[in-house]
């Protein structure tokens, strides 16, 4: 089981992801902000932030970005973004900003599942 903090302020994406992960064992904290979900991640120090890139307040870069920061080399969560945008600047903005993965939406809840689960055993690491 995992801790994973979704930052995603669509609520009806967040509900799907939320309870995919939830019957799979995981523990799943939501917040609808990048403001949010950062103190979130800085509260619970979870194993894995899924981050919506395009958000109220801070974008999913930025929060990537203080994740990074914050945590250094020590313990570091996976990161991974979800967006809409699917060019490859975006994606290089994310790798940029540090994420472990970038998924574009729309995405299969099953399949986000699996390359979490991946990276998680450090099959698959950007």
């Amino acid at each position: 089981m995992a801790r994973i903090v979704l930052v995603e302020d669509e609520a009806d994406i967040a509900m799907l992801v939320r309870t995919k992960f939830r019957n799979a064992g995981h523990d799943v904290t939501v917040a609808r902000d990048g403001q949010a979900g950062l103190a979130a991640v800085l509260e619970a120090r979870p194993d894995v932030v899924l981050l919506d890139v395009m958000m109220p307040v801070i974008d999913g870069y930025t929060v990537c970005e203080h994740i990074r920061q914050h945590f250094g080399p020590t313990a570091p969560p996976v990161v991974v973004l979800l967006s809409a945008r699917s060019q490859v600047a975006d994606r290089q903005r994310g790798v940029d900003a540090g994420c472990d993965d970038y998924i574009t939406k729309p995405f299969r809840p099953a399949e986000l599942l699996d390359r979490v689960s991946q990276l998680l055993t450090g099959v698959e690491r950007l």
